[in-house]
């Protein structure tokens, strides 16, 4: 097994735990991310979690801006196997047909449900109850290639991205070191996707980062959880943005106009819904820092002045 050529694919900080207990008991002898960004005022160049962790560990990084047409390099390599996760690229037809024991991708979904790039997102707002993670072989399409192996796990009501992106990482890497030795040996099912329950977890938009307080109590508390830490839901209030972070869910059922703020409580304040309250209790108004809604509170003189403001009001 020792003598296992892989190449790993992958770009952010979810890609790094598989490829942390890959190198332990593998020869990874190359790393497929993203190519650097440049970032900030200064226009910095960032590397990519993965780039940072193979070249800590003297691993080859390989950095295609367009995989499509520049993938010669790769062949050069003549993995016997490529493993990707959360890498960013379509991966094409030459480059899927040429290893030995094929292409295997790690998903942070039950496949076919959320194919695509932003399933941990989705999985939250749309308030699902449980996700997971898929192994599969690789195709020319999306997410649609042959299912190796699943787990699920429960999505717990507090989960955000941050935690759910975590423990789904977590969970890949165990998975990938559990069913790689079957996938050599040939010992695995390939399982066809039911195209007939295929759902689709494509990348956030901007729009989709608006809050949308017209929505139930429970469908606004899950587009929140599931914007946070990245990229943040927010809401306007006064032509300004406002980021909202936290929330929790109210018990208020005052009539009032949809997004309107109706109660100001001492950790939080409670913002009308459709059928309810939602509790906002960390933000970030334009210009400045991250507070928890119980310190921007304290800081002004008057809690009631806020009372009638409506969020989103055009």
């Amino acid at each position: 097994m020792e003598k296992l050529k892989i190449v790993y694919m992958g770009t952010p900080d979810f890609s790094v735990p598989p490829l942390e207990n890959l190198i332990k008991e593998y020869n990874v002898i190359s790393v497929v991310t993203q190519p650097d960004k440049m970032v900030g005022r200064k226009r910095e160049i960032k590397y990519s979690k993965v780039k940072e962790f193979a070249l800590k560990n003297n691993i080859k990084v390989l950095q295609p801006e367009k995989i499509r047409y520049d993938y010669d390099e790769i062949i050069k390599l003549n993995p016997d196997i490529i493993i990707t996760c959360a890498y960013g690229q379509i991966i094409p037809k030459e480059l899927l047909q040429f290893p030995k024991y094929g292409c295997i991708n790690i998903h942070a979904s039950l496949l076919p449900k959320l194919r695509g790039g932003a399933p941990i997102h989705k999985a939250i707002i749309n308030g699902y109850s449980e996700t997971g993670v898929t192994i599969m072989y690789m195709d020319e399409k999306m997410d649609s290639g042959d299912i190796i192996y699943q787990e699920k796990i429960k999505i717990e009501d507090n989960d955000n991205v941050g935690t759910l992106f975590d423990k789904l990482s977590i969970l890949g890497s165990k998975m990938i070191m559990k069913i790689l030795p079957e996938i050599i040996n040939g010992n695995v099912n390939r399982i066809k996707q039911d195209e007939s329950k295929v759902t689709y977890a494509y990348n956030i938009t901007k729009e989709e980062e608006k809050i949308d307080f017209n929505k139930t109590t429970l469908e606004v508390y899950n587009q929140i959880r599931g914007l946070n830490p990245w990229p943040v839901g927010y809401a306007t209030i006064d032509k300004k943005n406002v980021k909202i972070y936290e929330s929790k869910i109210g018990s208020s059922n005052k009539k009032a106009v949809v997004g309107e703020i109706i109660n100001v409580y001492n950790d939080s304040i409670g913002v009308k819904t459709i059928d309810g309250e939602i509790l906002i209790t960390a933000l970030q108004f334009e210009g400045k820092k991250r507070v928890s809604t119980k310190d921007y509170l304290n800081g002004l003189q008057d809690k009631s002045t806020i009372i009638g403001k409506i969020f989103n009001k055009d």
